[in-house]
């Protein structure tokens, strides 16, 4: 089984500054020349900082995905497996590739690796671009069936989170107040039809590609989230939750947010004790 661990970050081991840089994109055109006389290699996607304009500094490597015939990956291909400081290359035969990071594969955590990926070689037919795009973005099923779960998700740590505030659990409140980004980014980019992107990259992609939602700009959003993440959490987690529901009603979810009954009442902030009109705690988050 192929090792996708991790494919995307920044080296410890290339050394520093411009030389470690050079030293990558000299290693990246040698391989780019090497795959390109290769006919058994089908196709050649870069991923990571090296594809993300502005992004990548002078340590960041060059993560590759390798995509080979079927049966190829084991024949001289397979020297092209790499994991250094300057090059990360995965190789895959065309079955796998097809199914990795795909609903159902076990590797949909690495599917936004592919998202504004950059194809550099492609079979004649545009294979590799077409299963690249179907990588980097969901379908219109993929996004009706995943965002109301991850919305209930959302929900369920938002109640935890002010469950816990409410009744002096400080430390459960910030935990369950931490789980409820995740699932909020999921629904907000799974609304716009989007792969939430890693954490590295959420500020980048909200600036260059930004949701389809004003309250959600990236110098209104990220200080919230921001601020899930302090102390103050559970004021955070509330004005988040107020921030969504309206808009999730609008997009045909009520009945995801009606199942919670008069739980949704305690995330308002409108059950007796849970916070003010500015959905402040008790000060125990």
């Amino acid at each position: 089984m192929s090792d996708y661990r991790d494919r995307d970050r920044d080296s410890d081991r290339g050394g520093t500054g411009d030389a470690a840089g050079t030293a990558a994109a000299g290693e990246y055109a040698a391989l780019l020349e090497r795959v390109g006389r290769d006919r058994h290699a089908l196709g050649l996607v870069l991923t990571g900082s090296r594809a993300r304009e502005g992004t990548a500094t002078a340590r960041s490597d060059y993560d590759v995905y390798l995509v080979a015939e079927d049966g190829a990956e084991h024949g001289p291909l397979a020297a092209e497996r790499r994991r250094d400081g300057l090059l990360d290359v995965v190789l895959l035969p065309l079955t796998e590739f097809r199914a990795h990071a795909l609903p159902g594969s076990g590797t949909e955590w690495n599917r936004y690796a592919f998202t504004r990926a950059e194809v550099v070689k492609d079979t004649a037919d545009g294979l590799i671009a077409e299963l690249v795009a179907a990588k980097g973005r969901l379908t219109q099923a993929e996004a009706a069936e995943s965002a109301p779960e991850l919305l209930d998700a959302f929900l369920n740590s938002v109640y935890r989170c002010l469950k816990s505030d409410r009744d002096g659990r400080s430390l459960a409140a910030r935990l369950d107040g931490a789980d409820t980004v995740p699932y909020f980014l999921g629904y907000a980019f799974a609304l716009d039809g989007r792969v939430r992107p890693y954490n590295k990259y959420l500020e980048w992609e909200l600036r260059h590609h930004p949701l389809d939602r004003a309250e959600w700009a990236p110098d209104r959003l990220l200080p919230l989230l921001g601020e899930v993440l302090s102390e103050r959490g559970p004021r955070a987690v509330r004005r988040l939750f107020r921030e969504v529901e309206p808009y999730a009603r609008a997009r045909g979810h009520g009945p995801v947010l009606d199942g919670w009954g008069d739980d949704l009442e305690l995330m308002r902030g409108s059950e007796s004790g849970s916070g003010d009109a500015d959905g402040n705690g008790n000060g125990n988050g």
